[in-house]
This record gives C-alpha cells, structure tokens and sequence, in this order.
C-alpha cells in the first residue's frame, strides 16, 4: 500500500507504555496517612501538613517510542484517515453524516467503556465510546502465528473494526445486541457471525475505495484475503484444539469471511452488505 506522504488521521490516540506518576504527599491518600500518623503520635496533623512538599497531582508520563513504532503509527494514522475518507462519502451519498471514531494504541492492557481488556483479546471496537483499540504488537502475530503479512493485511484488520463502528451509526449493532440477549447462546454466535461478517463487506468497500485511489500495490488485495482467511473461526479452531465446533462460531468461517470481504470490494455497494438478510453466507 502506498500510504507514505498521504493524510493522517488526527483522531490517534496513543496510550502506548502509560504509567502513572507517584501519589501528591499533601492531597488525597497522602493527607489521611498524615493525620493518622500525627494523632497516633499526639501531634497536631496541621503542624505536619503546613511542612509538608506538595507536588501535583500525578502525571502521565510515556516511555520513548522507537522509529519503527513511529513509523507503525503513521501508517494506521493513514489507514484510519482512509477509512473517513470512504465512509464520509458513502454516508455522504446517502444523505447521512459520518462521526469518526478514535483509534487507540495501547500496550499490554487498556480500559475502555467495555471494560479492561488485554493484547491477547486482540483489536476491538467498543461501540460505548466508539473507539477502536489495537496493540500493535498484534500484526506481529498477524505475520507469524497466522501467516499474514503484509501491510494491507494490516490496514485490513483496523477496516474491519471501523466497519464496526459503521454498523454503531447505522444502528445495526444495537439492534443485534437488544437480540442476542433474549437468544440461546448458539443463536446469538450465529447473529455475531453475521455481524462479524458484514464487518468484512464493509473492509471490502475500503478496499475497492484505496484502489480507486491507486494506492495498492500488486498483491495487496490478496494480503488482506489471506488475512481474512487466517482468523476465520474453523482454520483457529483447528490449529488451536485439533477440530471444529460450528455451534461456538463467532466471526464466520474463512470461506465466509473471504466471500464477503471479495462481495465488498467487487461492488463498492453498501446495499450489497445485508449479511442479516442472506440465505447463504
């Protein structure tokens, strides 16, 4: 993918290696470890706190990122701005506005409106604040757990989670999790499936979209196939336990997952991704 000198998105939002700064001594914790100190000894706690250094409430402070971690950034920094660009336009043509999400790059672990959530959940998109998480240590295992490189294997991966978000305004997300909550548990795999499935179209409209912008390079569309391939729910159950369990599927299986991803980029059509109303996925 040609994305060097291209825009970058300004929504980042980089909570990479984020620690906290040490307790204010005359605030908070610190003041009631004071006074009880000082009445365990007889002193007058105002004594002490009048002596006491204040120091302002704690900092955020971040370790130093590497140019290759820079470099990371700035490519999802121009995926995401890609991805407004398509779906301000589409939204656009169907008389409706885009409100873009936030992408954040975290380390380790994160919170999120969805709770606290590590690397090994992988990306996500949390519709309660609308934001898409993403370790970028996951491309690695992209490239060598999944035999998925490439860097529109990787671009692919945050178009899926931002065609999540697509489907939050569109209110579809909603109505399937007002659903799924009122379906067995089999029923409600095969409701995410769809959901799951529909993400992959809408990755496939970003694709077609970057295309017709020439930005692919020869063999970038089947990176992202081969992506899409890679995690689909029976080739990961297979390698992880030996065998498969349709009942437990969740994302669609990597033959459903490359036909709507292909759907999406043949099309460019939003209306071509009623993945609720297909009979055969």
């Amino acid at each position: 993918m040609r994305w060097r000198g291209e825009r970058q998105s300004d929504n980042i939002e980089d909570r990479r290696g984020i620690s906290r700064g040490t307790v204010a001594v005359g605030g908070g914790i610190g003041t009631l470890i004071i006074v009880i100190i000082a009445l365990l000894f007889g002193v007058d706690p105002q004594q002490i706190l009048q002596q006491a250094p204040t120091s302002p409430p704690p900092a955020q402070t971040s370790r130093g990122s590497s140019p290759s971690d820079d470099e990371m950034k700035q490519f999802v920094s121009v995926v995401l701005a890609k991805t407004e660009d398509v779906w301000t336009e589409v939204f656009r043509q169907n008389g409706r506005q885009y409100q873009k999400p936030t992408l954040v790059l975290f380390t380790d672990q994160v919170r999120s409106a969805c709770g606290i959530s590590g690397a090994a959940t992988g990306p996500f998109y949390c519709p309660g604040d609308q934001k898409v998480y993403i370790d970028l240590s996951f491309y690695e295992e992209l490239r060598q757990r999944f035999n998925a490189p490439g860097d529109f294997a990787q671009a692919y991966v945050i178009a899926h989670e931002v065609g999540h978000h697509v489907q939050k305004l569109l209110g579809i997300s909603d109505k399937v999790d007002a659903m799924q909550r009122r379906m067995s548990e089999g029923d409600a795999n095969r409701l995410s499936v769809r959901l799951e499935l529909q993400a992959d179209f809408f990755a496939g409209m970003f694709a077609r979209y970057v295309n017709e912008k020439g930005l692919l390079d020869p063999g970038d569309v089947e990176e992202a196939l081969r992506a899409a391939s890679a995690i689909g729910d029976d080739k990961i159950q297979r390698q992880s336990q030996g065998y498969v369990v349709p009942d437990s599927f969740t994302h669609g299986t990597s033959e459903q997952r490359l036909r709507w991803f292909r759907k999406g980029y043949d099309t460019g059509d939003i209306r071509q991704g009623d993945t609720f109303a297909a009979t055969n996925l």
